[in-house]
């Protein structure tokens, strides 16, 4: 019996994400609310809170079932082991824009945060943690570059700090021109060609 209820438990929980991604995706975060969510999930709020502290605590753990796989892979790319430091750089990448093409759901998650999130006063804590996902990310570029320049692949001349905050935009811009207007363009093979083309610029840069 006490199987069967963290299973019913573990099976309301995936209900409330999933319905809020929906409706976050439909409505945007400032205008759905705890009992939009409840009603479509057809659970009480009371339920909600059981799994979920607020709003802001939900869409948080919305985003981590989809920020997991990308983590691995932001992980094997700057493993300073790694033989290959800019071709684990490139699969991270083309790892993460074939997910959000072919995953409904990391691409909805992605479009919430992306053109669905405000950062007012209500997701403030939202804001900070996304600002520290970048810097997440940030960091893994760079120990990426750093290995990559340790390994011969690049030169000294190439700044990693630099690389890795024109990589990051790189990836975001092309996410976002991709959501906008997804039937203009295939986002792995447009995607994959910029990270080729920017790894390529990197390894021509010289000394000064």
């Amino acid at each position: 019996m006490v199987r069967k209820t963290k299973e019913e438990a573990l099976e309301t929980r995936a209900r409330i994400l999933a319905t809020a991604e929906q409706i976050f995706s439909e409505q945007g975060v400032a205008h759905t609310s705890l009992q939009d969510i409840a009603v479509a999930a057809n659970v009480t709020r009371g339920a909600i809170y059981w799994h979920f502290k607020n709003k802001i605590d939900l869409l948080d753990a919305m985003v981590q079932r989809v920020k997991t796989p990308m983590e691995e892979g932001l992980r094997r790319s700057s493993d300073v082991s790694a033989s290959d430091p800019l071709g684990q750089l490139r699969q991270s990448a083309t790892e993460t824009l074939n997910l959000v093409r072919e995953d409904p759901s990391a691409r909805r998650v992605c479009e919430i945060l992306i053109f669905k999130c405000e950062y007012v006063a209500e997701t403030i804590d939202l804001q900070r943690r996304h600002h520290e996902d970048r810097n997440n990310s940030l960091a893994h570029y760079e120990a990426a570059f750093r290995n990559a320049i340790a390994r011969n692949q690049l030169t000294e001349a190439v700044a990693p700090r630099h690389a890795a905050i024109g990589f990051h935009a790189m990836l975001y811009g092309i996410l976002m021109d991709w959501l906008l207007a997804p039937e203009e363009f295939d986002l792995t093979e447009v995607g994959t060609n910029m990270v080729d083309t920017f790894i390529a610029g990197l390894k021509n840069t010289r000394p000064e």
